[in-house]
């Protein structure tokens, strides 16, 4: 397996600091936020020293119901490509629900939500990383993540889950150690035990990050320096495996280098005390005895690593043959009801209608292959993620066996991240709207769940809080006006043609 070494999390912020930062190995930088024909010259000077750069990837929803998205695969495969990667890594994670699946309209959360650990699930997510591995030029390792919320009848533990995944799929595994440290204050979750169960040979990175604490609650926010629960959990892992690379996550609050190195120094004083030292980076190893496409496979369970009692697997919802008694209550996403804009016509899901054709009467239907997930496994599990997500950004009644407090903590986290994301990629609202701008945005995001990406969401913003009548200030609703209006057409305003001619046809009347 590919030796990194030791790296950290190339961000824009910080990418003079990263170049100047000495015994940094590798960085890894977020794939939707690269283009591969531009990419920066900070990342292309750290290329040309020998620096290895791995995109990391957050809109997959490997986890989701749906199989992969073949357009988000491509993106990711010419990232990889014109990175020059040793491998490409994903999130264990869903970030989208509603559509076909459903017959509900689609929803996006805008953050990693946790999968139910159970066998539709798991059945599902090997599908999905198959395809993702068939469609990728370089391995895929996935992530394990954070959350605030737990699954009701839930059938695995997290350890026993991530052995399946690896032990199906030969997928490889970035362990983030602060993600655990986070389930185990949110959801009681033992990292020990975790890491027991984990197919260390599976290992092909370790993330370490610090959050923060409040009412109980553990928040992954990426901004503050790891703490020393995370620590000891890198420590732990390090005892029992000389993890490939180790990586450093930081998304803001950025603090000065020396800090950062500071920071990159106790990451490697847990690992020496555990027993193992930041691995150098040497490229492949000689003895590596993975198959030519990269996958890995998990030694069995040994005393060690426990066998798993395989449970039975109680349907998230009747199957049609179900003789239980009660029908399940069927999903209800609430439309927002926006107002009609000429730019804004969505063109509706459609699912493609199965071959009728019947099959020649002495031929018996051909069993599924052992690792395809079945239409009803998919759909079970669509249901489940969509009421779920539905109750967390458009307000529908939460699911059954749910924490009502823990899902509306959840939500307000999910809210608060579209206002800082929306501010981010569109600043100019943040400019013209002042103080306003946070609690407009939270106002707006809790009746209106984002549909098409944080760029639309901003459209979607502005657009309502003019209709609203909201400003009273007139200079900042003509400003806000005017933004939405450049930027809610398939071009700009000032490019379209009429815009053009108007004023080609303003300096004629001005020179007669």
């Amino acid at each position: 397996m590919e030796r990194l070494g030791t790296g950290i999390g190339w961000r824009p912020e910080i990418a003079d600091a990263v170049e100047r930062m000495p015994g940094i190995d590798w960085v890894e930088v977020v794939a939707e936020n690269t283009c591969p024909g531009h990419l920066p010259q900070s990342l292309l000077r750290l290329r040309e020293r020998g620096v290895t750069v791995v995109p990391h990837g957050v809109s997959l929803g490997l986890g989701g119901a749906d199989r992969p998205d073949a357009e988000r695969l491509t993106a990711l495969a010419e990232r990889a490509e014109a990175l020059g990667s040793p491998l490409v890594t994903e999130h264990i994670a869903f970030v989208r629900a509603g559509g076909p699946l459903t017959a509900s309209p689609r929803l996006e959360a805008g953050h990693l939500l946790p999968v139910p650990r159970t066998r539709d699930a798991l059945d599902v997510l090997c599908e999905n990383v198959r395809i993702a591995q068939d469609a990728l030029p370089v391995p895929l390792a996935v992530e394990n993540i954070a959350a605030l919320i737990s699954w009701p009848g839930e059938e695995l533990t997290e350890g026993q889950f991530l052995y399946e995944l690896a032990d199906r799929t030969g997928v490889r595994l970035l362990i983030d150690v602060a993600n655990l440290h986070t389930n185990h204050v949110n959801r009681g979750e033992d990292p020990a035990e975790a890491l027991a169960d984990l197919p260390l040979e599976a290992i092909a990175y370790v993330h370490v990050a610090g959050g923060f604490e409040r009412d109980g609650v553990w928040h992954d926010s990426h901004a503050h320096p790891a703490p020393r629960q995370v620590l000891d959990i890198l420590t732990d892992l390090a005892s029992r495996v000389s993890p490939p690379g180790v990586l450093l996550e930081r998304d803001e609050n950025f603090p000065e280098p020396a800090e950062l190195e500071g920071e990159l120094g106790a990451i490697r004083e847990a690992l020496e005390k555990g027993g193992a030292r930041p691995a150098a980076p040497s490229g492949p190893r000689t003895d590596d005895s993975r198959p030519a496409d990269g996958r890995t496979t998990p030694t069995p369970p040994t005393a060690q690593t426990p066998a798993r009692v395989t449970l039975p697997t109680p349907d998230l919802i009747p199957s049609p043959d179900s003789s239980q008694a009660h029908d399940p209550t069927p999903v209800t996403t609430p439309t927002a009801n926006p107002a009609p804009r000429p730019d804004s016509a969505l063109a509706p899901d459609s699912a493609q209608s199965p071959d009728s054709t019947p099959a020649p009467a002495p031929a018996p239907a051909p069993a599924p292959p052992a690792h395809s997930a079945g239409d009803l496994a998919r759909q079970r599990l669509a249901l489940a993620q969509t009421a779920l997500l539905s109750a967390l950004v458009a307000g529908t009644p939460v699911p059954e066996g749910f924490d009502r407090v823990r899902l509306g903590v959840q939500a307000r986290a999910l809210g608060g991240k579209r206002a800082d994301v929306v501010a981010k990629v569109a600043p100019d609202l943040l400019a013209i709207l002042g103080p306003a701008y946070r609690p407009a945005f939270l106002a707006y995001a809790h009746g209106h769940p984002m549909r098409d990406g944080y760029r639309r969401d901003a459209l979607d913003f502005a657009e309502q809080v003019l209709l609203a009548g909201q400003l009273e200030d007139p200079t900042a609703r003509r400003h806000l006006r005017e933004w939405w209006l450049e930027r809610s057409g398939p071009a700009p305003r000032s490019q379209r043609p009429a815009a053009r001619l108007a004023r080609a046809t303003r300096r004629v009347l001005l020179r007669l």
